[in-house]
């Protein structure tokens, strides 16, 4: 299976998953009568839409390069990312004003079947976020690992509303409000979570240099190639789900134009079939002293 295919069916996995969670977190939360889990069932219903943009991302990411991108469609998947981002804002943004709301209003407490519903939900959002986490590692995919941490955000949210709706049934009387100042916490574990997933995208957005370990594969791995003395600088970027590298290499200063060029196009061969993941090899040819 290629890395689209592997991307897409996690994003689907994730849709239908948070399609049917949320479903449940309505009902629950409305029947139950807790906002912590009516909250959670907003982030779910925004998780739904955000991974519908992933899954547009990563299809659209795989384009093949053009007159008019020549380095392909990759960049999309930090856009879609940033749009996730967005998606996780408002709907921390909303919990946050509707718990402040349900803070200042009296209402009954909520009903104790709500945690039998949030315990197997928490179970299942966090084995979400590691199965959809490990196939986004496998696919370097930016959109992909933002979708992952959808589900762990969704776990924590759901952790704090089973601790806040604990609280009030075992309190009673007096202790409605644990139940949305859970909500209220969760608000703020949302938003960091945000600024974890758009750390990243914005870093490959500015090709900030975030691949210190390539680098030094690909310049130990160029140097076991005939007739490369030595490296001198690699950069690296991150386009979608691939790599482009820029390489600067050492060769016998005595070498015929050819012969440095036939040295160039070995490694460019050796590294890709080597590291599958970078999509192409800029070489430039340095002279040794």
């Amino acid at each position: 299976m290629d890395k689209e295919q592997t991307a897409v069916r996690a994003t689907y996995f994730s849709i239908i998953g948070n399609s049917g969670l949320a479903l449940v977190k309505w009902l629950a939360g409305y029947f139950g009568n807790s906002y912590a889990l009516i909250a959670d069932a907003i982030e779910s219903t925004a998780d739904i839409f955000s991974s519908v943009l992933v899954l547009f991302g990563i299809k659209y990411a795989n384009k093949p390069a053009d007159k008019e991108h020549p380095y392909g469609h990759g960049r999309i998947e930090a856009i879609v990312t940033f749009a996730v981002v967005g998606f996780l804002v408002a709907s921390a943004t909303v919990i946050f004003i509707e718990s402040i709301s349900n803070i200042r209003t009296p209402h009954a407490l909520p009903k104790p079947f709500t945690l039998f519903i949030l315990g197997p939900i928490i179970i299942w959002k966090e084995v979400s976020y590691h199965i959809v986490m490990r196939r986004a590692r496998s696919t370097n995919s930016t959109s992909l690992k933002a979708d992952a941490w959808h589900h762990r955000s969704d776990a924590i949210t759901s952790v704090a509303a089973f601790i806040g709706i604990s609280f009030a049934l075992i309190m009673g009387d007096g202790y409605e409000s644990a139940d949305d100042w859970a909500a209220l916490l969760a608000s703020f574990v949302i938003l960091y979570n945000s600024y974890k997933i758009l750390k990243p995208a914005w870093g490959e957005m500015m090709d900030k240099n975030m691949y210190d370990d390539m680098v030094d594969d690909i310049c130990n791995f160029s140097k076991t190639v005939d007739g490369v003395l030595d490296t001198e600088k690699c950069f690296i970027r991150k386009t979608g789900m691939t790599y482009y590298v820029d390489l600067h290499i050492i060769v016998d200063k005595n070498l015929t134009v050819k012969q440095g060029h036939d040295i160039a196009h070995q490694l460019k061969r050796e590294l890709i079939e080597e590291k599958p993941e970078i999509a192409d090899v800029l070489i430039h040819i340095e002279p040794s002293f």
